[in-house]
């Protein structure tokens, strides 16, 4: 999360509505950091929309289904999987058949139905190789 201090990100409690408006200031960040770069796919609105929702209530700009670059939805589902099955300053790691559950249950509102379908498949099928990755091997 380019651009946020770190005493909000490892704060250990649950944020301020002041300190959440910072952190919904990092995709615009990353897309200014990002645009002088050039890159031989487009990056940009995949970094600066992977906080949107499919139901179009996300940031920072409300986008909502198809309007989401197909690369921002992939990585909001990723994002958020990654999120949850780690350790974070104010709570333990989701086990990762916790965190497909939650998944599924955001899809088709925070997540694109698809991308949740087969995200949760591919992790589903190597539940093993998941978990190693979890624990760092």
């Amino acid at each position: 999360k380019i651009g946020i201090p770190d005493a909000i990100l490892s704060k250990p409690g649950k944020l301020t509505i002041k300190e959440f408006n910072i952190v919904k200031k990092h995709p615009v960040l990353s897309d200014r950091i990002l645009k002088p770069v050039d890159f031989p796919f487009p990056v940009q609105p995949v970094v600066r929309h992977h906080h949107e929702r499919y139901d179009g209530k996300g940031y920072p700009d409300n986008l909502a289904g198809e309007e989401i670059p197909m690369g921002a939805r992939i990585l909001a589902v990723a994002d958020s999987y990654e999120a949850m099955t780690s350790d974070r300053p104010y709570r333990k790691a989701l086990s990762v058949d916790k965190a497909l559950e939650e998944l599924r249950r955001n899809s088709g509102t925070q997540f694109d139905k698809r991308i949740v379908v087969e995200f949760t498949s591919i992790v589903s099928a190597d539940k093993p190789a998941s978990r190693r990755l979890r624990k760092g091997a």
